[in-house]
């Protein structure tokens, strides 16, 4: 066993660590050869067994992506997601749409466009140059992918004009939007060298992706029997869909336990699930696809996450049930699980003892510590305590363990500080190219490698396949210069509008976020290009904000954007060069459609915004909402921001929730004995299997949302990634991913359709009649109802 184990592999190897597989059913060269032996002779243990042997190294470098269906497409989509993903931040029930929606429904109109639109003469040719490729559809989903998400910034204008006195400066309002969407992409484009080009940085939520392209586009005769299965499993979850979602809600989490005692608040703590809040939903069984992969399928994620993941779990369960029944921190005076602020009076737990945050604010929105003494630090819940406590050990425990295990995979990004790289860098020939004007032209670089460079990269046993494959066909790289020239143009832009908007945010306080941002891409980008596994860094960067701008709300709130935001949007672009790379696209196409779909897709953002706030402040600023509108989102991230700027009354040593701060502490040590193990018993792979990080951010994972389809979940994943990876490895490789895109496709779908049909994104919600099996009148699953978490 290698000394830097990674977090992505079978118990029985370290999957992502071995610089080549087993075996392998391809050649040198790319093109596959036959298929021969029994299933024993298939391995798939490595990353690069699995990239290998899933996704084909085949490639046609004369394919164009370059076409007008690919912008016309990829810009509508991005309109599409963009919109969508920002209308849901306002409303009670959120949607995400997912990459695979965007495949199908791009695959759908790109093949309409293919057939409808005649070829007759130059405009005929330019709008219609031939079949719909596969290139063409992986840089429109990759635009789409860009657009399709919510930039966080948007909610911390929306909560400065519902709660801070109106708008800041508009220009600087929509600045500053574009460039926190584009800044941690330049920083993660800079980073490719370590958490692109090798084979361990596997992105596994690509794998689906990837084999639905393949599927669909390459040798779709002998791919026939795939190519229906796979529709055959779309059209049946697009129906079934129906049924958990609208029809019949139990399926969303069907407890024997509550059936059997529908008068216990102990069994809804427990067993109950279905409901936002409700309980921990321990042995519910969800039939939800929707539910079940929310937040990704089981099918892709590998095995030595889905372990760690359900270890951390299964303390999870304990230790909330322990902290409620052991009144720790007061509470039973509060709801089990909820993330609001509250007063503890000595009543029952309801919504009457929230704490009011308005008696402790200045006129200007900063803290009053006069108020503070005369009305106290509000208090939590016991479990939110304890998701704060796990999630700073995890977080401290990540930069132990990724140093200890993967020091081999992380060093090169901070290659630059060494001693060799600054004599290097001073040397006569690059401060001439540092003086040479022609350098910032970065458009007019051509991205070509030297002989020698090729070389390089061919023989580095750890760089991708699919990349080699890139480097042999003669693909021009994107220069670092275009990704440096983003990033520094996103730096000026942040640095200008925070001084333009008023956010409180300090110009050395936008320095030491970009200086934290560099930090979490190079450990966290690394962990989930490994895993799969995407930690959530929010409330640590909100602790240390408020320590270091404390009384200032807006500016912790800032803070958070340019950490945790631009940390996401950084991986989430690194997962689609990925996903390009394993597509074979062109690095030019991909950069130009992402920065088209980030800057695009920031502008729809605020726009819809604005016109939601303006339409609906009423109700935005209600603590109800409405079954249409809701400003829960945006209240949260406020409220988050005044209870962090009051750190030091409530989490500070000495101080009522003294152990989230010396979680930090206990999150450096731990992952350590188990190094020290491993190198005292190295043949032991438990030591090396067992991810601190991943289980103590797991042993908080509960305490919010529906929890009745994360132990299905677990079910799911281990028997595609454990019984068919390991005993059916060719049934594994043809439908583990096809399956997997197959339901998340046809559930999205649906979902997207119900949501405007029935459930009030179209301004109307219409819900299905009351029945035993759509208990609208209480929780789903028939667990008693608890007032509490009303």
């Amino acid at each position: 066993m290698e000394e830097h184990t990674v977090s992505a592999q079978d118990p029985q190897q370290n999957d992502d660590v071995k610089t080549g597989p087993t075996h392998s059913v391809h050649s040198n060269d790319g093109s596959k050869e036959k298929e021969a032996g029994q299933e024993s002779e298939i391995h798939l243990e490595t990353a690069k067994d699995i990239v290998t042997q899933v996704i084909d190294l085949d490639d046609d470098p004369t394919i164009n992506p370059w076409t007008f269906r690919m912008f016309f497409l990829g810009m509508g989509l991005s309109c599409f997601g963009a919109v969508l993903e920002e209308i849901y931040y306002f409303k009670p029930q959120v949607i995400y749409v997912s990459l695979m929606f965007l495949t199908v429904v791009a695959y759908a109109g790109g093949e309409a466009m293919s057939l409808l639109i005649p070829r007759w003469g130059p405009v005929g040719r330019f709008l219609n140059p031939g079949p719909f490729n596969m290139k063409e559809h992986a840089a429109i989903v990759i635009m789409a992918s860009s657009a399709s998400v919510s930039a966080t910034s948007t909610l911390v204008i929306a909560a400065q004009k519902l709660y801070y006195g109106g708008y800041p400066n508009q220009g600087g309002a929509v600045f500053i939007t574009m460039a926190t969407q584009l800044i941690g992409y330049g920083l993660a484009g800079m980073m490719r060298r370590t958490l692109l080009w090798p084979t361990k940085m596997l992105y596994p939520e690509n794998l689906p992706i990837s084999t639905v392209l393949e599927t669909l586009h390459k040798d779709k005769a002998g791919n026939k029997k795939r190519m229906k299965v796979f529709w055959m499993i779309f059209a049946t979850l697009l129906v079934w869909e129906i049924f958990p979602e609208y029809i019949f809600t139990m399926l969303i989490g069907f407890s024997i336990f509550c059936l059997a005692n529908q008068n216990s608040l102990l069994f809804t703590n427990l067993f109950g699930g279905t409901d936002g809040n409700e309980g921990l939903g321990f042995l519910s069984i969800c039939l939800d696809w929707n539910y079940i992969a929310g937040f990704g399928s089981p099918l892709w994620l590998p095995l030595q996450t889905l372990t760690n993941s359900l270890i951390g779990t299964l303390f999870c369960v304990i230790m909330f049930m322990a902290l409620y029944y052991g009144n720790i921190w007061s509470a039973q005076d509060f709801p089990f699980l909820s993330q609001e602020l509250f007063n503890i009076t000595g009543a029952s737990p309801t919504n009457q003892n929230v704490y009011n945050q308005t008696l402790i604010l200045n006129p200007d929105n900063t803290i009053n510590d006069a108020a503070i003494e005369l009305y106290g630090a509000p208090w939590l819940t016991a479990s939110y305590v304890f998701s704060l406590i796990t999630t700073n050990a995890g977080f401290t425990g990540n930069f132990v363990h990724m140093f200890l295990w993967n020091y081999a995979e992380i060093k090169t990004g901070w290659s630059f500080f060494t001693l060799t790289s600054i004599k290097n860098n001073l040397n006569l020939a690059n401060l001439k190219w540092l003086f040479t004007p022609s350098t910032y032209f970065f458009w007019r670089n051509s991205g070509k490698r030297t002989n020698e460079e090729k070389q390089a990269l061919l023989d580095d046993p750890e760089i991708d396949p699919h990349y080699k494959v890139m480097i042999r066909n003669d693909y021009d790289e994107c220069p670092s210069s275009w990704y440096f020239f983003a990033f520094l143009a996103s730096f000026i832009t942040v640095m200008t509008c925070l001084y333009v908007i008023k956010s409180t945010l300090p110009w050395w306080g936008v320095v030491f976020a970009i200086i934290n941002l560099w930090i979490l891409m190079l450990f966290f980008g690394a962990q989930y290009a490994i895993t799969g596994f995407q930690f959530n860094v929010g409330n640590v960067m909100q602790t240390i904000a408020g320590y270091c701008f404390p009384r200032a709300p807006i500016a912790n709130m800032y803070f958070l954007v340019l950490t945790f935001n631009s940390m996401q949007q950084g991986q989430y672009l690194l997962r689609d060069l990925k996903l390009a790379q394993q597509a074979k696209l062109s690095p030019k196409c991909t950069f130009t459609t992402q920065v088209i779909g980030c800057v695009f897709g920031a502008v729809l953002n605020y726009i819809m915004m604005q016109s939601i706030v303006k339409a609906q402040t009423p109700i935005l600023l209600s603590a109800e909402g409405t079954s249409i509108w809701s400003g829960a989102w945006v209240q949260s991230i406020n409220s988050n921001g005044i209870a962090w700027a009051m750190a030091p009354e409530m989490f500070s040593f000495g101080q009522r929730y003294q152990w989230v701060s010396a979680a930090y502490f206990f999150g450096f040590l731990l992952p350590v004995p188990f190094y020290i193990m491993h190198k005292i018993f190295p043949k032991q792979w438990i030591w090396s299997y067992l991810n601190l990080s991943i289980i103590f951010w797991y042993m908080g994972y509960l305490v919010v949302g529906v929890n009745s389809s994360v132990w299905i979940y677990f079910v799911i994943g281990y028997i595609g990634q454990w019984y068919f990876r390991k005993y059916r490895p060719r049934q594994f490789i043809k439908w583990n991913y096809l399956v997997s895109a197959g339901m998340d496709g046809g559930t999205q779908v649906m979902v997207f359709l119900l949501s405007f049909a029935v459930a009030g994104a179209s301004g109307q919600a219409r819900p299905f009649p009351q029945w035993w099996g759509n208990n609208i009148n209480g929780n789903a699953d028939r667990c008693l109802y608890n007032t509490a978490s009303e």
